[in-house]
């Protein structure tokens, strides 16, 4: 359990407060963390994502490629599905691996077609995106960074921690 955990846990505990939004930087932003929030507290995460997903090598990132909660896949920029299984196996194999994250695939003929393979997929036969069991709560935090909500709550003042301040005694 993280400090932050413990101490809404404890606020909850003790004062019976139940926050709708939590404000944050960007060290708390781990796809954990949202998860926690989000699905385990019912809390608001107004909190930039810890992500590294963006590339550098002038190739397409993540974000590039749209998630499809309904179908469970992803949507490359030309528009095919990059999903966990292409083939069914005799020995089921799970689609989570030890670290907690699942591996969407393209199609190799799809990619190997695709006029867009130069700068999604230039060093493999196919494209494949991790997509973490946290993930939703990343989403929601993304989604909620783009609302007025998110805007005022980052804007807020922080309480001032002077120690000649009233706040600090």
């Amino acid at each position: 359990m993280t400090a932050q955990q413990r101490m809404i846990d404890r606020t909850q505990e003790r004062f019976g407060l139940w926050p709708e939004r939590l404000a944050a930087d960007a060290a708390y932003g781990s796809a954990e963390n949202l998860a926690w929030l989000v699905h385990e507290r019912g809390i608001e995460p107004h909190i930039p994502v810890f992500d590294h997903s963006q590339r550098r090598d002038d190739t397409y990132s993540r974000d590039d490629f749209a998630y499809d909660h309904n179908r469970d896949c992803y949507l490359c920029p030309a528009g095919n599905e990059l999903r966990q299984r292409h083939k069914i196996y005799r020995v089921p194999r799970p689609f989570v691996d030890e670290n907690g994250m699942m591996r969407y695939r393209a199609s190799k003929l799809a990619c190997e077609a695709c006029s867009l393979k130069p700068r999604c997929c230039p060093n493999a036969p196919a494209r494949k995106i991790l997509r973490s069991i946290h993930e939703g709560g990343r989403d929601m935090a993304r989604d909620i960074a783009r609302t007025d909500a998110y805007a005022t709550s980052r804007r807020e003042p922080k309480e001032d921690r002077r120690p000649d301040s009233p706040g600090s005694r």
